[in-house]
């Protein structure tokens, strides 16, 4: 209790305790001691972790189907001058790998984790109801951004997200499987597998959807991810200088819809005119000339697989040729500003004085897409449905690459990109997982452009970055359950060092493979066949890289030996059940789900449903739209519009009337 003996002077009051004697308390959990007053109490503060004395910004940046061979220091005639900058003052890995997915990379990026064990077996599009295909990041791992941000460092991401369910990625949510709440200080990009480049159909900042009435004429989503990132990290440079921070940069381009400017196209329009087969030995030469593959590498025969095969490009009609040719420049178009966007960041560090002390990693999530299959489109949701048609594509040549279309390439170009590997993304050869690595560190790693051959793993990444920071690697998850991946520092640091990572699991869509010391035991699914009747093929990856000689029949025992391994590892790593490719998988979900199917109430001014949400109310079936609306005759636009130039509706209102408006896709 305080007296107010107060004793009138000039300087005012003096106040003091009636209890002299009285001892100091404290709290449960508080270090610090604490009186009646703050004069008699003794304060304590928690630790706030910082990171080591001198601990590097991080950059890791993710292309999405982006082929092995398509930059140029991989042996890619498209303009990479940047990304060849930094492997000069850095180095490339030649034998690394991503899962054949892209959820399954990313998942396995941010936990060190096996893609099955992270939930993704499979792209987030469908929630069979398996530990093995969650489809959310597990709650009881931290992923990168969880630990690096725990250590102190600021966490941004702009880009592809793609690890939350579908029906999660709506405004309502739940938000759990977002990027802020898995670790990410700021975010700024979009949650779902792809969108359109020039007018993205929703664009989302941090938990919030980003609400655009038009796109600037010139807007390119690659530009623009790139100038949030170098906002974000201006911003927490100027507020806190000595702060780390930790980029993920995650890619839209180069995953369909092929998207590009057009100055960029413009550069590589008669590029493409000798074809994918002219293309493919020209870049192979170009790899055996730099030393990404050795001298006495085989080139695999042109992809010949049924389902997979890819026709001699001599053999195409002139039709054909050019509408190809034309897809192929719009890709070009897309990797080459990829490599603009990496200039700009890397002279943005340079400005901020940051570069030199900045780990920065460029890969990709899988390798080049079949999508486009036989012919290519220029409408991919139709595609991906219905198939195509070559005639209607090239009466819309002029277009591709454009707002108006969304094309893909045909898998001949895929085949190309994978230069010099059999195959494509989902499948597990080695064309649809090895992947270009480039890693460049100028104040903690060799700065003399070399190349390593050991093998890696994009689970690796989340070790080895913890390493860089902590000075020493993780081998277990929060949970206390062991990292897949392995650090591959020492690697980074000395071209003789051991790779730690000795073996892999994989599976994709039925596909099957695994990797043990050099050697692979794989399987190519065909769809609607018994597992049982599959035959393994069996490599030895360190003299046949590129899986030209088939060792199955003369060395039986091993094959044995990693088909037994990989049957262990597919119920450890919960990749169990395998697609038979029977669809089933998408269509079985949990009774929750029947909620996304009921009608909906749109109050006016509200943003558009998201995709996903909105494709539920119409799909394989019918629906009514009843709006309720006073007009008078002068009134013009929009009352609902779902979807965007790859598939959509709208009612709208002109001339006094209201109209329905339905994108089949087809332009």
């Amino acid at each position: 209790m305080l007296s107010s003996c107060c004793e009138t002077k000039a300087r005012g009051c003096t106040f003091a305790l009636m209890n002299d004697n009285f001892s100091p308390r404290t709290y449960p959990d508080f270090a610090g001691t604490v009186g009646r007053t703050f004069a008699g109490s003794k304060g304590s503060w928690a630790d706030r972790k910082t990171p080591r004395g001198g601990a590097p910004n991080i950059v890791v940046m993710l292309a999405d189907d982006l082929g092995f061979s398509d930059l140029g220091c991989y042996g890619s005639e498209i303009s990479t001058p940047n990304l060849d900058a930094l492997a000069a003052r850095g180095m490339r890995m030649t034998n690394f790998h991503a899962a054949p997915m892209c959820s399954p990379t990313r998942a396995s990026l941010l936990t060190g984790l096996s893609p099955h064990r992270a939930g993704f077996g499979s792209v987030a599009h469908f929630d069979p109801g398996f530990p093995g295909y969650a489809m959310e990041l597990p709650p009881q791992v931290d992923t990168l951004a969880e630990q690096l941000r725990d250590r102190g460092y600021a966490t941004l991401m702009v880009g592809k997200w793609h690890l939350c369910k579908d029906s999660d990625a709506s405004a309502a949510g739940p938000q759990h499987s977002w990027p802020i709440q898995r670790g990410f200080d700021r975010f700024y990009g979009f949650l779902d597998a792809f969108t359109n480049l020039h007018q993205p159909h929703r664009l989302t900042q941090d938990n919030s959807t980003v609400e655009v009435d038009e796109y600037p004429e010139d807007y390119y989503l690659t530009d623009d991810l790139t100038t949030r990132s170098i906002s974000m990290i201006r911003e927490r440079k100027s507020s806190n200088p000595e702060q780390p921070f930790f980029l993920y940069f995650a890619h839209g381009a180069v995953h369909a819809p092929l998207h590009a400017k057009a100055e960029d196209i413009e550069r590589y329009k008669d590029r493409y005119t000798e074809g994918w087969d002219s293309l493919r030995e020209e870049r192979f030469a170009r790899q055996k000339a730099l030393g990404i593959v050795p001298a006495d590498t085989k080139l695999p025969a042109r992809n010949s697989e049924p389902n997979h095969d890819v026709e001699a490009w001599d053999s195409l009609d002139e039709m054909q040729r050019e509408l190809f040719a034309k897809h192929m420049a719009v890709y070009a178009g897309m990797v080459d500003n990829i490599d603009q966007n990496v200039g700009r960041l890397i002279a943005a560090l340079e400005q901020l004085d940051e570069l030199d002390n900045t780990i920065f990693i460029f890969t990709s999530d899988n390798g080049a897409s079949r999508e486009g299959e036989e012919v290519g489109t220029t409408s991919y949701y139709v595609h991906l449905m219905q198939g195509n048609d070559v005639e209607a594509d090239h009466a819309r040549l002029d277009l591709i690459g454009g707002p108006q279309t969304t094309p893909h390439y045909p898998r001949g170009w895929a085949m190309a990109s994978n230069t010099p590997f059999r195959l494509y993304k989902i499948n597990t050869h080695q064309g649809g997982h090895s992947v270009p690595f480039i890693v460049s560190w100028p104040d903690g790693l060799p700065s003399d452009g070399s190349m390593r051959d050991q093998w890696g793993h994009v689970s690796d990444l989340l070790p080895t970055l913890i390493d860089v920071v902590d000075g020493v690697a993780p081998t277990t998850q929060a949970d206390g359950s062991a990292l897949d991946g392995k650090s591959l520092l020492e690697v980074m640091r000395d071209p003789s060092a051991v790779s730690l990572h000795t073996e892999q699991a994989v599976e994709v869509n039925g596909h099957r493979g695994f990797y043990r010391d050099g050697w692979e035991a794989v399987t190519l699914h065909q769809s609607l066949t018994p597992f049982a009747d599959e035959s393994w093929e069996l490599y030895d990856l360190t003299v046949d890289r590129t899986e030209t000689n088939n060792l199955a029949d003369v060395d039986p025992d091993r094959l044995a030996e990693l088909k037994s391994a990989w049957e262990e590892a597919a119920w450890e790593q919960q990749i169990y059940p395998l697609d038979e490719g029977t669809s089933l998988k998408y269509l079985i979900r949990p009774e929750r789900s029947s909620v996304y199917s009921l009608p909906v109430t749109i109050a006016a001014g509200t943003p558009t449903l998201e995709r996903w949400r909105s494709v539920q109310l119409i799909w394989f079936r019918s629906c009514a739209i009843e709006i309720a609306v006073s007009l008078n005759s002068t009134d013009r636009g929009h009352l609902v519009a779902h979807g965007d130039q790859g598939g959509g509706y709208a009612i709208y209102v002109l001339d006094s009337h209201i109209w329905f408006c339905h994108n089949d896709g087809r332009g």
